[in-house]
């Protein structure tokens, strides 16, 4: 199973997040040995995160050989050639490192934010999704002009965040090259990789899981989000019931992005 960290939204020590601890958060995420670096996407929620492609770009300067993934980045809020005009320059800058995870958007707050219809989000996601494969490969409708670079013809993966029971999953089987679902779902997270799998779908992902290692020793309450707030021993027993249900990746989210703790948290998964 494969393991990967959220970039740190604040200094090692709680400070606030500087370009310096920026580029060091995604060096230090290399070096300890995760399979990628990733970014969230939220705003108008009482605090701030760096914009996910510029975040990913800069990781991509610092680092050689990890993943740079978005998890997710919401279309529903955003205008999808812009989106695709960055995405393109974030490619070009991340190379074939660059997974686009994408959804619709769940925080009414956010759209609030940028003036966009929470209503409709979905019937925007579901166009949006179109017009970016569309000018990533090249054939964009009449009135755009915006053609890839060579290096970036075709665009990167790209993954679908669904909740478990959308029909979003289906189609993240059988037209995408992958699934994310939330660890908020906890409860929902086996019915979902069943409905992927059923559907032929390859690569299963599950984002926003919360570490903190000096958590109790106890099981988790049913119905409550998938985390790792928990010790050691208990945190690799939960993540071995995620790789026992079939999932192939974890992104995994901490406070304290120091060599110490990443290390510990590394070790989980050998």
């Amino acid at each position: 199973m494969r393991v990967g960290m959220i970039l740190p939204r604040h200094e090692p020590g709680g400070g606030p997040l500087t370009s310096t601890s920026l580029a060091e958060g995604a060096r230090r995420i290399e070096r300890t040995g995760f399979d990628g670096a990733w970014v969230f996407d939220a705003l108008n929620r009482g605090f701030v995160l760096p914009d996910p492609l510029t975040a990913l770009a800069v990781a991509g300067t610092v680092t050689e050989r990890i993943e740079l993934g978005t998890c997710i980045l919401q279309l529903g809020i955003r205008q999808p050639v812009e989106v695709a005009h960055r995405v393109m320059t974030t490619h070009l800058i991340c190379g074939d490192r660059l997974s686009l995870g994408v959804g619709a958007g769940s925080t009414r707050n956010d759209f609030l934010a940028c003036g966009a219809s929470y209503e409709d989000r979905f019937t925007t996601f579901a166009g949006s999704v179109d017009l970016l494969r569309r000018i990533f490969r090249g054939e964009p409708p009449e009135g755009i002009d915006l053609t890839p670079w060579p290096a970036t013809a075709g665009g990167p993966r790209v993954l679908i965040g669904a909740w478990a029971g959308s029909g979003w999953i289906r189609r993240a089987a059988e037209e995408f090259d992958g699934w994310i679902c939330s660890a908020a779902k906890g409860g929902r997270l086996a019915e979902g990789i069943a409905h992927y799998r059923a559907a032929g779908g390859q690569r299963a992902m599950v984002t926003n899981i919360t570490v903190d290692l000096d958590g109790p020793e106890e099981p988790p309450a049913e119905g409550v989000p998938f985390s790792l707030e928990c010790g050691p021993r208990q945190a690799r027993e939960r993540l071995g019931r995620l790789q026992d249900l079939g999932f192939d990746d974890v992104i995994l989210r901490t406070a304290e992005h120091t060599d110490r703790n990443l290390e510990a948290i590394r070790a989980l998964v050998p």
